[in-house]
């Protein structure tokens, strides 16, 4: 009896083992299988971690870009608020570090100007911009909060501007900005510092006003170094199937650059002399390329005879500046041309205007005036 209740026991006891075994088979078959399925279905997530007002949300999304991520997490956007990076940004890398920026009433003073923006900006220079307001490096901005509300704003941006004034360093006169109260206090704002040859004008215990012109200089000789424009030339290429008077300008000519170095002499403030010493081009000029026309504004014997004489004189050039006294096509003196046109040399005169004056001048003078190309000209004009 004794040895049944013991089988009874023993088959009891692994009837139940094998339940248990069967059980727990079952579980971790199904939850294996759950993960799986969430494993594949969220395979190419992000990882995004918000910052919106001092709170962090981090969420796990097959979002496409910031904007649909934020989405996802709930978190309304407002479209003047900042979102850093942009809220159409792409989501590539797994992970990703969003900031909100919340816009909010601001207060701006400036001076007797006072304006409320809303933005979502942190910065004095950020918040200046978005009021379309500029702030000069010189000017001093502070950012405040506001214990009660101020025209709905919780915060304000003060903006204390510097005073402008016409500065001259050393012959170089440029606008400037300073916080300083007199001339003393502007020149060490600026770091400059006088030498026992320097004068200042007016004296430095004058006040900075909007109005006020500062002149700083050394008296006696010195060397100054000054940027200075270099001309291009102008390369003219005739073109006998254009009229005379056509102008095609094929390639642009640029102004180079140079550094040129004088000695100068100041007296009382005063520069009385200046000699160039020293020059650099640090930028070369380009050549300016046209093309004109060469053929004859007028027809017949009188501009064939027109065309002979400028072949005679000038070969036909119209810009010929090789005589330093005789110019032009037809090489007229600075005299004969007498700034016809307005135009002092007769070589910087167009070919129309130079064809013009020629003709005026034979019909004018009744005779030949050119005694070493003139001869053979036609009568029919005289």
């Amino acid at each position: 009896m004794n040895i049944l209740k013991r089988k009874s026991v023993t088959l009891i006891a692994a009837l139940v083992t094998a339940l248990i075994f069967l059980v727990f088979a079952t579980v971790f078959t199904i939850s294996s299988t759950t993960h799986a399925q969430d494993a594949g279905g969220m395979q190419n997530a992000h990882l995004i971690t918000i910052h919106d007002r001092g709170n962090t949300k981090v969420i796990l999304t097959k979002a496409s870009t910031i904007g649909n991520a934020i989405m996802d997490a709930g978190i309304p956007i407002d479209k003047k608020d900042l979102v850093e990076p942009d809220i159409n940004q792409k989501l590539i890398a797994t992970h990703y570090q969003v900031n909100i920026y919340r816009a909010r009433p601001v207060l701006v003073i400036d001076g007797n100007i006072r304006q409320k923006i809303i933005t979502p900006y942190q910065t004095p220079l950020q918040i200046a911009a978005s009021a379309g307001i500029v702030v000069y490096p010189e000017d001093i901005t502070t950012i405040d909060q506001v214990d009660e509300l101020t025209d709905g704003a919780g915060l304000k941006m003060t903006i204390k501007r510097a005073t402008p004034l016409e500065f001259t360093l050393y012959g170089k006169t440029s606008t400037v900005r300073t916080q300083a109260n007199t001339v003393r206090g502007m020149l060490s704002e600026k770091g400059i510092k006088m030498t026992k040859d320097d004068r200042v004008s007016p004296d430095i215990s004058t006040t900075i006003t909007p109005e006020l012109a500062v002149k700083v200089w050394r008296e006696g000789k010195q060397t100054i170094t000054a940027e200075e424009p270099v001309d291009f030339e102008i390369q003219k290429i005739q073109d006998a199937d254009q009229t005379v008077g056509y102008l095609n300008i094929t390639t642009p000519g640029v102004k180079g650059l140079r550094n040129a170095t004088y000695e100068i002499i100041v007296a009382d403030g005063q520069e009385v002399s200046r000699k160039e010493i020293a020059s650099l081009v640090t930028k070369q000029p380009v050549k300016q390329i046209e093309i004109v026309g060469a053929k004859p504004t007028f027809g017949g014997d009188f501009g064939a005879a027109l065309a002979k004489l400028r072949a005679c004189e000038s070969g036909g050039n119209y810009a010929n500046k090789n005589n330093p006294t005789y110019r032009g096509a037809y090489q007229y003196s600075y005299s004969t041309w007498a700034n016809k046109y307005g135009i002092y040399d007769p070589a910087n005169a167009t070919p129309a205007q130079q064809d013009q004056a020629a003709r005026e001048t034979y019909v004018r003078r009744g005779w030949q005036p050119w005694p070493n190309c003139g001869a053979g000209l036609p009568d029919i004009y005289r």
